[in-house]
């Protein structure tokens, strides 16, 4: 019998990425069978495949640790006891069915003997047919298959996959986090509201799977509903592997224009004209922005500024953004510079911009920053990095002065930890000077997305010269910033 998993699972069991997984799945090393992937066939691809996790898992769990804003590592400890029984309980249901498929495949192998002897069969076909159950009946207790199927058993006691239909987004739900919760850290936008199960926002459907309610809502579903699979996915955690019918936010237009009163939590000084804002929403209010976009923020004394937000989506209750002081008319940046006004109350709305990743791409991607433009940047690759369809990522950054590279160490961890990742720093690069490297870097440069940030006139330049090399208009996106 086959056993079959999903693509994300069969990367937590190799202990590759999901991006890894799918080139090898494209190069035609690894089958699929309706987007599952079989254990014999990922043995083959990776045959020193063991119980523990691989490098490269190891350095992925790493780098979304240290270089992506997180809010909520205890619940991504161990399930509750409520929901590891009820996991138990399902293998156990699943084992049980497991284990009487393979007598009642036994007994039909011997029913087969019988039946050929009989018929007085040919001796070859016997001979075959015995040394066949053989093989099975002398299969060793640990060899790779089993080690294999041994590792998904221990994998789905501690977390369970969610897919979307009709999307067919796959993640997994960790610890003691709601299916919610889980969807938001892996760059999904399921619709929602309050997260605390008052508004109804983020109904959706089971199809199949079984959850459980981790937390009472005071929101009333029909008896209608009920009977139709619906719940809320803010106060329910998947007990199995799960099925949902779920709408989701594919493009910019999708999400709705919000309007949150935030607080400063925390400002950071990296130069002498540049801060970076941290801003922390209510709980039941998380910003549901895509990364790339910008939100306007306005502060108590009535200034206010548009800016990009600098941060993962994965996170949206903690906002991060770079503010530059400005001219001596400039009472947004003066206030917070001056004021340092931690823990004020700041008004978000937002979001806006079209500057978005391509997430359905696995073609590798180049970012360019050009100064400050390392704020949409760092927000699609942090965003990037938690969806991990990307095959690749290179990150050229130029600035006027060897100091204006402040996110250096967040350029640095992604560079050490993530394989697929490269990092180029530049000081006073201009267009001709990026478009050579990108040449001398890659071996297609046709190949790649390209996403550039920064000042108007060096990014309009920079898109013209990329142009003129060959890249189509297609595979560039740009985000002016004023």
């Amino acid at each position: 019998m086959t056993h079959l998993v999903s693509l994300s699972r069969a990367a937590r069991l190799a202990g590759v990425t999901r991006a890894e997984l799918q080139r090898r799945i494209r190069s035609g090393e690894i089958s699929t069978f309706e987007g599952e992937v079989a254990i014999a066939d990922l043995l083959r691809a990776y045959p020193s495949v063991s119980l523990e996790k691989t490098g490269m898992l190891e350095q992925v769990e790493r780098i979304k640790a240290d270089a992506l804003p997180r809010s909520h590592d205890a619940d991504t400890a161990l399930p509750s006891q409520e929901v590891l029984v009820a996991r138990i309980r399902s293998l156990g249901r699943a084992l049980a069915r497991t284990a009487a498929q393979a007598e009642a495949q036994g007994a039909l192998l011997d029913e087969l003997r019988e039946r050929l002897i009989a018929g007085d069969a040919g001796t070859a076909l016997l001979g075959w047919l015995d040394a066949r159950r053989a093989d099975i009946d002398s299969l060793p207790a640990e060899d790779g298959r089993a080690r294999l199927i041994a590792n998904d058993t221990f994998l789905r006691l501690m977390s369970a996959s969610v897919k979307i239909i009709p999307s067919g987004h796959e993640f997994f739900v960790d610890g003691t986090e709601s299916i919610l919760a889980a969807a938001v850290r892996a760059g999904l936008r399921l619709g929602y509201g309050c997260t605390s199960g008052n508004c109804g926002e983020c109904k959706a459907r089971v199809v199949s799977g079984e959850v459980t309610r981790i937390a009472d809502h005071d929101y009333v579903l029909s008896e209608r509903e009920r009977q139709m699979g619906y719940m809320l996915t803010c106060c329910n955690t998947a007990v199995t592997d799960v099925v949902l019918e779920a709408a989701e936010a594919r493009t910019a237009a999708d999400l709705p224009a919000q309007d949150i009163r935030a607080q400063i939590r925390k400002l950071e000084r990296e130069a002498d004209d540049l801060l970076l804002l941290h801003v922390q929403t209510p709980r039941t209010q998380t910003l549901r922005f895509m990364a790339g976009q910008r939100a306007r923020l306005t502060l108590e004394n009535g200034a206010e500024r548009e800016l990009p937000i600098a941060s993962c989506p994965c996170d949206g209750r903690h906002l991060q953004f770079s503010v530059r002081r400005g001219d001596a008319d400039d009472a947004f940046a003066a206030h917070l510079f001056e004021g340092q006004p931690t823990r004020e109350m700041v008004r978000v709305q937002g979001p806006a911009g079209e500057f978005v990743l391509h997430e359905e791409a696995t073609e590798p991607a180049v970012f360019i920053a050009i100064d400050d433009g390392i704020a949409p940047i760092k927000s699609l690759i942090e965003h990037a990095i938690s969806i991990d369809h990307i095959e690749a990522f290179h990150l050229y950054w130029t600035v006027d002065s060897p100091d204006g590279h402040y996110h250096r160490r967040w350029c640095r961890a992604l560079k050490e930890t993530l394989d697929n990742f490269a990092f180029t720093p530049l000081v006073g690069a201009h267009a001709a000077d990026l478009v050579a490297m990108v040449r001398a870097d890659l071996a297609d440069p046709q190949q790649p997305l390209y996403y550039l940030a920064g000042p108007s006139a060096p990014v309009r330049a920079l898109a013209d010269a990329l142009m003129a090399a060959g890249i189509g208009a297609g595979r560039i996106s740009a985000e002016a910033l004023t």
